[in-house]
């Protein structure tokens, strides 16, 4: 909007019997606007910006991150498709990024690669729950196949040896197969101590793994890196599949993460680029191991 001194003088120039081309050269604006306060019309009212498709779904999205502490935008793009959103991932990207908080750097890491059929690394994840206005917890039991980074993960009540072996045991029958090397951090239902520089085990889990004829193997002191493939799952889970999930019970809670372990093992992995449930069978003839044990349901499966 022009100063009322402007337009003044518009109006005083015309008066004189300037034309409006002479009246706009003067005082170096546009004829249009010299015409349109002549005419004693106002200047023009920028267009309202058009709504975007991502707004009704706003309050859902602020209720994800502030209550749920959801911003993993695939995992936010799902739920609202199931509400009804059409538009693209870019716009929603676009709205949370301003509101995710700042990751602290780590200091670089060389990534170390293993063969098919080599490694595979497990760990725990405590998550927590409200019910009943009481807060309660559960152990989240995953593991990752280094190679095709196919992933598994059970919730329990308890982490002791006897839960992680029967856990153990369910990864090894979705993956349906055994890898030579099963890689941890040294709790103390694996690893005791090291004696002589050779590794004290947990009885009862050395006895479960000599069974099965997987090598146990345990991170170096302080090097949580060792086994990143695993950290970057367990950080997967809390990020994308607890924030905002809805159970009746364990059981209900553990088929809703065997449904999102199917649909994850079906997409792109970032870091190969590839699909893990394809990578898995790239190499016939680099297979994961069978069940030993009697009567096993498993059969081989190609590489880990």
């Amino acid at each position: 909007m022009k100063r009322s001194g402007t337009i003044h003088t518009i109006h005083e120039l015309s008066a004189q019997g300037k034309s409006i081309h002479a009246i706009a050269r003067e005082l170096g604006i546009a004829r249009n606007t010299v015409r349109r306060y002549l005419r004693g019309k106002p200047e023009a009212v920028p267009r309202p910006k058009r709504g975007s498709v991502l707004d009704p779904y706003k309050t859902q999205i602020q209720s994800f991150m502030q209550e749920d502490h959801l911003y993993n935008c695939e995992v936010m793009l799902e739920r609202l498709r199931e509400q009804g959103y059409k538009g693209n991932g870019t716009i929603l990207r676009d709205y949370v990024r301003p509101f995710r908080p700042r990751n602290v750097g780590h200091q670089p890491v060389m990534r170390y690669e293993t063969k098919p059929g080599e490694q595979m690394q497990y760990d725990w994840g405590e998550v927590h729950y409200e019910h009943k206005g009481q807060d309660h917890k559960l152990y989240g039991f995953t593991a990752v196949l280094s190679y095709s980074r196919m992933r598994f993960i059970t919730f329990v009540k308890r982490c002791d040896t006897p839960t992680m072996i029967r856990c153990m045991m369910e990864a090894f029958e979705y993956f349906a197969g055994l890898p030579k090397a099963a890689l941890t951090d040294r709790m103390k239902s694996v690893f005791l101590q090291m004696e002589d520089e050779v590794p004290k085990w947990n009885p009862l889990f050395a006895d479960f793994m000599a069974s099965l004829g997987v090598a146990p193997r345990v991170c170096r002191p302080f090097k949580p890196q060792t086994k990143g493939k695993i950290e970057r799952t367990v950080g997967v889970i809390k990020k994308g599949f607890w924030p905002g999930v809805r159970f009746r019970d364990i059981d209900d809670l553990n088929e809703q993460a065997r449904a999102w372990c199917d649909r994850l093992n079906q997409k792109v992995h970032r870091t190969t680029r590839c699909v893990p449930l394809d990578r898995l069978s790239w190499r016939s003839s680099s297979h994961l191991y069978p069940r030993t044990t009697p009567g096993s349901a498993l059969a081989p499966r190609s590489a880990a």
